[in-house]
């Protein structure tokens, strides 16, 4: 079964400075992971059921605006997850919004953790490694205007590689 994830992509330069960053710290999915933010962890979703998923997912888009979004300072789950991340400090409660019907419109159980939007930039690394990066993003900061997502599928050798874009406010 393919497996799919839904998320907002982090649009150019930003998104490249992002991953390049990633790579730098030394996580090897800096190859395989585009910057997002993810409103859908991996799903595992059957070949008959790509084409539903399309429409829940076209529905879902038409139900909110396009919208401003700042990334701004990092942070961490650590202790919890070995995770450091960009913020997002505009946009959250949109972003919230939209996971929540993108959740719906496909049927996709509630997180096991509570939402919270935000782009990895180091995951499974090192205390030293997840330092650096804490440390060396805390000043990264830009905006720019969410008005689609995207769905991705997971490819063996190539990653998470985008499939369709969701423009936001269509009716």
């Amino acid at each position: 079964m393919p497996t799919i994830g839904v998320a907002i992509p982090v649009p150019d330069p930003y998104g490249t400075q992002l991953r390049e960053k990633r790579a730098d710290f030394g996580d090897p999915m800096a190859e395989t992971v585009p910057s997002h933010v993810t409103l859908i962890p991996p799903t595992e979703v059957a070949d008959d059921q790509l084409d539903g998923v399309c429409a829940a997912l076209e529905r879902a888009s038409a139900t909110l605006p396009p919208f401003p979004m700042r990334l701004r300072g990092t942070g961490t789950f650590r202790p919890v997850s070995p995770v450091v991340f960009v913020a997002v400090s505009q946009g959250i409660s949109y972003t919230e919004m939209l996971a929540k019907c993108v959740r719906k419109a496909l049927h996709s159980p509630d997180p096991e953790f509570p939402f919270h939007p935000h782009v990895t930039v180091a995951h499974n690394l090192d205390d030293a490694s997840l330092d650096r990066a804490y440390d060396e993003l805390n000043d990264f900061e830009c905006r720019f205007t969410v008005s689609e997502f995207a769905l991705y599928h997971h490819e063996d050798g190539s990653g998470w590689v985008p499939q369709r874009s969701f423009p936001l406010g269509r009716e």
